[in-house]
């Protein structure tokens, strides 16, 4: 199964439970962009909107792209009232536009699933001289070593999932890479920032957000049901808090 698809099963759980993005990202994003109504954006993969609304209050015409039908029409009703809103069932490597056509270019956690030979080359093309391409991620990080909670739930992940490989919370030396990819298909003046929050959930509320991962979904139900109770009950024996800190990466770059 494609992973991508696991998103448009539970789409009204996804919208609830999934990280929005921060008003300081979508600041920058629209001050380097200087996206307004006389001009028209693309957004890549809108899921159910959490990246959406501050771009469509500048008015510009946004039009989405979204492999999931489910999501497709859950944006579509919950855009509704914009008439500068149109969003498509689609996946972006068969999206078809002139060249030359886009202001805007973005994507929210959801770029790195179209193959970077395609990707970037695509959004190049799609863009107009001068246009913007802005791309950014959500780091959620449970592993601090300072909070005993998050150490427990460490334990249980090793019983149910085990891996070698340690969790490192996602800094600015991480952004490097992804800054010289873009540099490479000819973008210019290309900059990374980074913004944080930190997200507070309750037992039932963290396991209702571990159901929006692909990787989770796709766990075989003895391994997913023992993790979801484990991390439960470790939760609830915390005093049912838990607490989540956010790194959220942007890049923006123009084509020349």
């Amino acid at each position: 199964m494609d992973l991508r698809l696991t998103f448009n099963e539970d789409e009204s759980n996804y919208d609830k439970w999934r990280p929005t993005y921060v008003n300081e990202l979508f600041d920058e994003i629209i001050r380097y962009s200087c996206i307004s109504e006389t001009k028209q954006a693309l957004e890549i993969g809108i899921g159910t909107g959490q990246a959406t609304l501050p771009i469509l209050e500048t008015k510009c015409k946004l039009t989405a792209i979204e492999i999931g039908e489910n999501l497709t029409e859950y944006s579509k009703v919950k855009f509704v009232s914009f008439n500068n809103f149109e969003v498509v069932n689609i996946d972006f490597e068969s999206f078809c536009a002139e060249s030359n056509t886009f202001d805007l270019i973005y994507s929210a956690t959801a770029f790195h699933w179209i193959p970077e030979e395609v990707s970037y080359t695509k959004v190049f093309d799609l863009l107009k001289s001068g246009g913007v391409l802005a791309l950014f991620w959500n780091h959620p990080f449970v592993s601090r070593t300072d909070d005993l909670l998050h150490l427990k739930i460490q334990k249980i992940y090793n019983e149910f999932r085990p891996s070698d490989k340690n969790r490192i919370e996602f800094d600015k030396s991480d952004c490097i890479k992804i800054v010289e990819i873009i540099n490479q298909y000819g973008f210019k003046n290309c900059y990374s920032k980074l913004f944080f929050q930190t997200r507070t959930f309750t037992a039932d509320g963290y396991i209702s957000l571990l159901n929006t991962y692909s990787d989770h979904r796709a766990l075989p139900k003895d391994v997913k049901t023992g993790l979801e109770n484990g991390i439960a009950a470790a939760i609830k024996s915390f005093g049912g808090i838990l607490h989540i800190y956010d790194t959220m990466d942007l890049y923006l770059a123009q084509k020349p």
